[in-house]
C-alpha cells in the first residue's frame, strides 16, 4: 500500500491568527506534526499550504510542499477538496492517504503507526482516531427540538436509556488521525468509509486548536510535560 501523508495548513485563521507559524513551545504549531509524522519513519510526507512561509518552514524539516491553489485557502474551503486536488495530479499513484491537522499536536510517539497498522491488518477503508464520548453526552442522553418546540431523544427512541450502565459505548473524532482509501476519497468524496475502524487516543493528548483558549490549553499542556 502507498500511503500519502498530507499536513494541511492554511495561511489564515480567524481563531488564532496565523496559528500554524505561531510558537507553541520553542517551534511553530505545524512542526509538532511534522515531527510526529518522521518519528512514525513515514517516507512521503507533504505539506499542503498556499503560504511561502509555512512552506519555508516545511521545506527545513525536510518534508515535501504543495502549492495549495488559491481557491482552496479560503475560510468555507473543504479539506476533502484539498485532498482530492492532489490526488487529481501528481499524487494519483497513492492507494491510500494519511491526514495530520496541525491543530492536534501532541500524538505520542507509536500512535501513528499503530494506527496505520489497523487499517491495514483490519483492510478497512477509513479510520479515524476517537475518544469516548461522557455518559451525559451520550446521544442516548440528548435531546433534540421539533418544529413544535417539544423535546425527543436524539437516536429516535421513544424513551431513554435508564441506566447509565446500559448506554452502548459512543465516540466523537478528536482530529488526531484520518486514514483513509483512494476509493472512498474520489468515489464518496468522504473521509469517512463504509467500513471506518477507529483507534482510540489518550485523552491526556487531547487539544483541538480553533480558537485562543484552545491554545492557551495547549500551551498549558506543554509545560505540564516540559516544565517550561
Amino acid at each position: 500500500m502507498r500511503l500519502l501523508t498530507i499536513i494541511p495548513a492554511r495561511a489564515g485563521s480567524k481563531g488564532v491568527p496565523g496559528k500554524n507559524t505561531k510558537l507553541l513551545g520553542d517551534k511553530p504549531l505545524i512542526t509538532h506534526t511534522i515531527l510526529a509524522a518522521q518519528a512514525a519513519g513515514l517516507e512521503n510526507i507533504v505539506v499542503n499550504s498556499e503560504d511561502d512561509h509555512i512552506h519555508t518552514i516545511a521545506l527545513d524539516r525536510g518534508v515535501q510542499v504543495y502549492k495549495r491553489p488559491a481557491q482552496l485557502a479560503e475560510d468555507h474551503s473543504k479539506s476533502i477538496d484539498v485532498v482530492l486536488d492532489m490526488l487529481d495530479g501528481h499524487y494519483s499513484s497513492f492507494d491510500a492517504i494519511l491526514l495530520l491537522q496541525t491543530t492536534y499536536p501532541f500524538r505520542e510517539p507509536g500512535f501513528i503507526n499503530k494506527a496505520i497498522k489497523k487499517y491495514k491488518n483490519e483492510s478497512l477503508d477509513s479510520l479515524v482516531s476517537v475518544l469516548e464520548v461522557p455518559a451525559h453526552y451520550n446521544p442516548h442522553w440528548v435531546f433534540e427540538s421539533n418544529k413544535e418546540g417539544l423535546l425527543r431523544v436524539a437516536t429516535g427512541e421513544d424513551e431513554i436509556i435508564p441506566r447509565r450502565q446500559e448506554l452502548p459505548k459512543a465516540y466523537f473524532r478528536d482530529g488526531g488521525i484520518y486514514i483513509t482509501s483512494k476509493e472512498v476519497l474520489i468515489g464518496m468524496k468522504s473521509f469517512l468509509g463504509k467500513k471506518l475502524g477507529y483507534i482510540k487516543s489518550n485523552p491526556k493528548n487531547y487539544v483541538n486548536i480553533d480558537n485562543q483558549e484552545d491554545w492557551n490549553q495547549a500551551l498549558a499542556m506543554l509545560e505540564s510535560r516540559t516544565g517550561m
